[in-house]
């Protein structure tokens, strides 16, 4: 990936045009030597004020990112321009009339869309993954511009034209070793259902003695998570430490990197042997598919169940009975890991969760989405209405607001087709809509809920709290002992809510669950865990060492 020099960039100021006096505004066009064919897909221009990275690499979450804009486009033909400008909604800062006077550093990108016929008789236009987990910025075949330094003024008005000049290149896919092998394959399921080949895999980590100990089969703990060609738990294969110097630093990188402390446990004689295997599963919709059939996703569930790991456990030497299959993950994968658990209770023999997005809609981050009918705001008192806040700092002092994070989602595509948190609950939660798309829980703009779409969320099946507790007769029998949930009393994103009344269900559920839950108090925030993951590898193998039930 070439990144410009802008010593020589902070000379081609581009000044704005004196004889039009309409307003900030941007035309951004793809010549026909870079691509012949028309274009649909979304239009970005990125306005930076720092010089060390282009725009379009600058941080992109909703917390903490440049200013951006997009504007749909369809068809879009080689020389004809798109316009964006001061009526183009755009975040944080909602228009190009509220970006100060000054020298900036602009760029533009265009994510390329491509026509998907689905099993369901709908076609979609959506980004297809490049097997970078829908990462906009980044994704092989998108269009970028040269960065341009130039002199913005919204009072003047200006006109800035900005040309693509290249498509990004493919992601080059780590090459295995003897501790770290990766898969790759067209899932016939999904393939079908988009109707065009969609991908699974996944990375596996081999235990020490895997290639001595050919005729044995190794436990195996299917870490969950968003879209990451690393090797599982951070694992690090960096040289081992030999001489005394060489030793001094390598404890000094264990106390600053997990990766690096995994490492040397993972190798080091006495260590558990297991195998730990990350999945691959992004969808048009987001980098991963949160690992459960959806009327918009299609059919990931399955294809997980009935494809990906009947393939991993062919070609790999793990377990194949459910005392030796163990779940963890966090966030999206906390969420994973219960939900494979609950819809899978006689395959899996006991799941680690770890700060899961919203397990109990109640509690969907602050948002009741059954009772409240606004998404942006809560009644105080009769006269008093309060903004509902989206992150929060473990002080207390909001980072965003759910508005703000709506506005974001907005920015980065119409239909659901951000590839962010909101639209992809619905892809995965919600129905289809109207225009065949993932129809809204809530507008993006005004905030308001549809009650419709919430009881679609929970009546198939999502809401996995009220899932556990409508058919917990059949459920906990088989559950007993093998739910462990933790999360931090703080969590950033509000997800220990949900987890209280999971809680509350379980602790009063008959049969009892004997489910493990886990706060870490005081104040720990999005990413807490009790223990290190080699710590957590050697509860799971003393779980698997444990005698069977005849």
């Amino acid at each position: 990936m070439r990144v410009p020099t802008f010593a020589v960039l902070a000379a081609c100021t581009i000044a704005a045009r004196p004889a039009v006096a309409q307003g900030p505004r941007f035309e951004i066009t793809i010549p026909a030597q870079l691509r012949g064919t028309p274009v649909t897909g979304r239009v970005y221009v990125f306005v930076s004020s720092k010089r060390d990275e282009e725009p379009r690499l600058g941080d992109h979450g909703e917390s903490d990112c440049v200013p951006f804009y997009g504007v749909d486009v369809t068809g879009l033909a080689a020389g004809t321009p798109v316009v964006i400008d001061g009526t183009t909604l755009g975040y944080p800062v909602a228009s190009l009339t509220d970006i100060p006077a000054g020298d900036y550093y602009v760029q533009a990108l265009v994510s390329v869309y491509t026509e998907f016929h689905r099993a369901d008789g709908r076609t979609l236009w959506m980004h297809d993954d490049q097997w970078e987990g829908q990462q906009f910025n980044i994704s092989p075949g998108n269009l970028v511009s040269d960065v341009q330094r130039v002199h913005l003024d919204p009072k003047t008005g200006y006109t800035i034209r900005l040309v693509l000049a290249r498509a990004l290149p493919p992601v080059q896919v780590p090459p295995d070793t003897k501790w770290v092998r990766r898969i790759k394959f067209q899932s016939k399921l999904l393939s079908a259902w988009w109707g065009r080949p969609i991908y699974l895999g996944a990375t596996v980590l081999l235990p020490r003695d895997y290639d001595r100990d050919t005729t044995r089969r190794f436990p195996v703990v299917y870490e969950q998570g968003h879209f990451s060609l690393r090797a599982p738990f951070g694992f690090s294969t960096d040289s081992v430490a030999e001489t005394p110097e060489q030793k001094a630093a390598a404890e000094l990188r264990t106390m600053r990197e997990p990766g690096f402390e995994f490492y040397r446990s993972w190798r080091s004689d006495g260590f558990p042997q297991m195998v730990a295997v990350t999945f691959q599963h992004p969808t048009p919709y987001f980098d991963d598919s949160y690992a459960v059939n959806s009327v918009n996703n299609g059919p990931y569930g399955d294809a997980i169940m009935q494809e990906l790991i009947p393939y991993l456990e062919a070609h790999f030497r793990i377990a194949r009975e459910p005392a030796g299959r163990f779940l963890t993950g966090g966030s999206t994968g906390g969420w994973e890991a219960l939900a494979l658990q609950v819809y899978h209770p006689d395959f899996f023999g006991g799941t680690w969760v770890l700060y899961p997005d919203p397990v109990d809609f109640r509690s969907y981050e602050l948002v009741n989405m059954y009772s409240d009918t606004n998404a942006f705001v809560y009644p105080v008192s009769d006269w008093m209405w309060s903004e509902v806040p989206a992150e929060v700092e473990v002080t207390g002092q909001p980072r965003i607001t759910v508005r703000q994070e709506s506005q974001f989602e907005a920015v980065l595509g119409s239909h659901a087709r951000s590839g962010e948190q909101f639209a992809i609950w619905e892809a995965t939660y919600g129905p289809v809509g109207p225009d065949g798309y993932t129809a809204e829980l809530w507008d993006l703009r005004t905030g308001h809920i549809n009650h419709d779409v919430a009881e679609y969320f929970r009546t198939h099946d999502y809401d996995l709290r009220d899932y556990l507790e409508r058919n917990w007769a059949t459920l906990g029998p088989r559950l007993r002992g093998k739910l462990h949930v933790f999360v931090g009393d703080y969590d950033t994103f509000y997800l220990n809510l949900a987890v209280y009344r999971l809680e509350e269900f379980l602790k009063r559920a008959t049969p009892p669950a004997d489910a493990e839950f886990g706060y870490g108090r005081p104040m720990k925030p999005h990413g807490w865990q009790p223990w290190t993951n080699a710590d957590l590898m050697r509860i799971m193998a003393a779980q698997a060492a444990q005698p069977r039930s005849p």
